[in-house]
């Protein structure tokens, strides 16, 4: 067993030491999600400059063929905060958002 799963069965051993009961195994389960790393965070980075032409969109879809998962928004986060400091020039798509629409029918 690999240092990160030694990690893991210590802290299922300390917080249920009679084992897991099963109402609690699925969102035991949701905290262990996939994480992207960072040498991971570096090749979407390297792959939307290289590019050149992208969107927030584009950055999940990356994500997605690395972890086959759906996009995790840290992860998202995090390909932004990276490309933001290698100096790429990022549009916010929360920036489009408009504070006065609520929502409702026009």
């Amino acid at each position: 067993m690999n240092a990160f799963l030694a990690k893991i069965a210590a802290w299922l051993n300390a917080g249920y030491p009679e084992g897991v009961p099963g109402p609690d195994r699925v969102p035991l389960l949701a905290l262990l999600t996939r994480r992207l790393t960072n040498d991971e965070v570096k090749a979407v980075a390297r792959d939307l400059i290289d590019r050149g032409d992208f969107d927030h969109i584009d950055i999940g879809v990356l994500i997605t063929q690395i972890t086959d998962e759906l996009p995790r928004d840290e992860d998202v986060e995090r390909v932004r905060e990276r490309l933001a400091a290698k100096g790429w020039p990022l549009d916010d798509p929360r920036d489009d958002v408009d504070p006065t629409d609520t929502g409702g029918p026009a």
